[in-house]
């Protein structure tokens, strides 16, 4: 990583994990593998805020907890790349080992459960089917008829409400690293006595 530290995919250890290189990676990875419209690329970066901001909208008052394993819901791909769901399912079981074992590091490595509850998965998918939308039809090219099929009608949210707009890599970059310290401030608010 360019922190310095030295991260063992398949035994990977909290301690290695760090915010600059997580939000490094995912601002330079190419959500829709590129195939978006734009002077960018969408990233993962900025895909995870943008879930982030679906997901405080839809569940006001949600634990900063929750709003943060929201923000890094798809960390892991900082190491191992963004791939197409219908890919995912034809590599199988390595590769979901290898993402839970990322997932897990990353959380622990920031006071968090190894992996969100079953509720919390939940709303977390949720908000990130929403956003799949909105860039299916916004970045990637699907019409409405298309993007409801694969990811449904999404309610209460609107393509307004949400920064959608491919940006630089050191911009969404600089976004996530400000959400996730921004965040970070909230938990240490909840746990001060």
């Amino acid at each position: 990583m360019l922190s310095g530290r030295r991260l063992d995919l398949l035994d990977p250890s909290p301690l290695d994990v760090e915010i600059s290189d997580i939000a490094h990676g995912l601002a330079r990875v190419a959500r829709w593998n590129g195939q978006t419209r734009g002077d960018h690329a969408f990233s993962v970066a900025q895909h995870c805020l943008v879930v982030e901001e679906i997901f405080r909208r839809c569940n006001v008052g949600a634990a900063p907890d929750a709003l943060q394993m929201t923000l890094l819901h798809d960390a892991a791909e900082y190491v191992i790349g963004d791939m197409i769901s219908p890919f995912k399912s034809v590599v199988g079981g390595g590769y979901k080992l290898v993402e839970a074992r990322l997932e897990a590091a990353v959380h622990i490595r920031f006071g968090l459960p190894p992996h969100p509850a079953k509720e919390l998965k939940t709303l977390i998918k949720k908000a990130d089917t929403i956003a799949a939308y909105f860039e299916a039809t916004e970045l990637a090219g699907f019409t409405a008829v298309e993007a409801r099929k694969f990811f449904g009608q999404p309610r209460g949210i609107t393509r307004d409400m949400l920064p959608i707009e491919p940006l630089a890599a050191v911009e969404a970059q600089r976004l996530f690293v400000e959400r996730f310290e921004a965040i970070e401030a909230e938990r240490l608010a909840v746990k001060a006595p």
